[in-house]
């Protein structure tokens, strides 16, 4: 090789090391407020079930009602795709992938309900109740992969029913072999950040008494009031939120019904596509971004019940709210109702089924650092691809040796491209 030749510089050494010296702290608050997104699975929705109604079957329950409907309004995947406009390249792979989900894994995210929509009498026991059932489900297998509780909020007239709940809820955990994996906690109606930072002060003190790992109980923050989102000071109160949570927040889930109500939208038109809900849901992706919080959109409250005609009307309603969050980046929302499930599964595969090849192919491309290709791709839409990518094997709108075949990539090198979190660098950029 030739001798390189020599480059001019004007700068001493000692002015870089200057500068670096100087942003060190920002380099450690950019760390620790912006870690990125934590790699793990995200489940599609949320389901909600009172308190004093779940039992050891109602996951099944579920899933076997959702089938029902299927086979009563939509029984082979010609129907079902005529009802929600799918087109024939995707109508069997749809049809035959929902089915198999009901069958297999029809709920990926529970949450046994404390909060409004229960009704019953012994809240002690039911609670009590409510952790033998779910540690039972995760050692037999019968569990859904997220599991956990919506306790009541921290506002005063509540706060100590709401905490004993907790308390009795996660005792009953630990009694029962310790905390599962897949454990979930809500907290509801959050206003003010320090209702977050009692919530930490709260698991803080459970972890201590049982000698748990510090930061080993995390939740979620419904977002369900105006003052959540704008403070009286005209800060975003959410931003505050995340912060107060000191790390232990893991997602911001957001509440159509009480939110719209806030505001004084008329109940006929309180909906997750209502210009409200966007603006609020706006506001907490951006807080959210970079964080490791993920964000949630809310639910319908069109129910898919009565004859055909009215299945397939709801059906149509929830398949093009989901896909509209899809679009949009809102890869979770809550259903309400078991007939929920097929069109919940329905958008999510249809949206992961038609991009995926694309997605596939321009990973592929910047991977092997092809040329020719229709998109200048970069190191973050990578990672969007392959997040893209991920998301879909993950609820199990694809198959690995479909991905693997078309972008070469193992399935860890996807989660590679997918996962580098700050300060981390990819093979391609190092």
């Amino acid at each position: 090789m030739g001798q390189q030749e020599k480059v001019a510089t004007s700068l001493a050494g000692a002015v870089s090391e200057g500068i670096s010296a100087s942003l060190a702290p920002v380099d450690a608050e950019l760390e620790r407020r912006y870690p990125g997104d934590p790699g793990t699975r995200q489940p599609v929705h949320t389901v909600y079930i009172p308190g004093e109604q779940f039992d050891a079957d109602s996951i099944r329950t579920w899933g076997d009602k959702a089938l029902a409907m299927l086979d009563e309004h939509a029984p082979d995947a010609a129907s079902f795709a005529a009802v929600l406009g799918l087109g024939d390249d995707l109508a069997e792979a749809v049809h035959s992938r929902v089915r198999a989900k009901l069958e297999r894994e029809p709920v990926e995210d529970l949450r046994i309900d404390f909060e409004d929509g229960y009704k019953g009498a012994d809240e002690d026991q039911d609670a009590a109740r409510a952790a033998r059932l779910v540690a039972e489900a995760y050692k037999n297998g019968t569990a859904a992969p997220y599991m956990g509780i919506r306790m009541k909020c921290m506002e005063e007239p509540v706060r100590d029913r709401g905490i004993r709940t907790l308390d009795i809820f996660l005792s009953g955990l630990m009694e029962a072999g310790g905390l599962p994996d897949g454990l979930v906690l809500t907290l509801p109606k959050v206003t003010y950040p320090e209702q977050v930072t009692a919530m930490v002060r709260l698991l803080e003190a459970f972890e201590k008494a049982h000698g748990l790992e510090a930061g080993r109980l995390g939740f979620e923050i419904q977002i369900e009031t105006s003052q959540s989102i704008l403070a009286a000071d005209g800060t975003a109160a959410v931003a505050r939120m995340i912060d107060a949570a000191e790390g232990r927040a893991t997602g911001l889930h957001y509440g159509t019904f009480d939110y719209s109500a806030c505001l004084g939208v008329s109940a006929a038109y309180q909906a997750s596509d209502h210009p409200a809900a966007d603006y609020a849901k706006a506001v907490m992706q951006v807080a959210a971004a970079g964080t490791g919080v993920r964000v949630s959109d809310g639910s319908t409250n069109v129910l898919p019940v009565g004859t055909t005609a009215k299945v397939h009307d709801a059906w149509r309603l929830h398949y093009g709210l989901t896909r509209r969050a899809l679009a949009r980046a809102y890869y979770q929302g809550w259903d309400m109702h078991p007939g929920h499930i097929p069109t919940r599964y329905a958008a999510v595969f249809a949206f992961y089924r038609e991009g995926f090849e694309s997605a596939a192919a321009r990973l592929a491309a910047y991977a092997g650092h092809h040329e020719g290709g229709d998109v200048a791709d970069e190191p973050a839409t990578a990672k969007a691809l392959a997040g893209y990518l991920l998301r879909g094997l993950d609820c199990g709108a694809l198959d690995t040796g479909e991905v693997t075949r078309i972008t070469g990539l193992t399935l860890a090198r996807l989660q590679g491209f997918a996962g580098p979190r700050r300060g981390d660098l990819t093979a391609q950029e190092r």
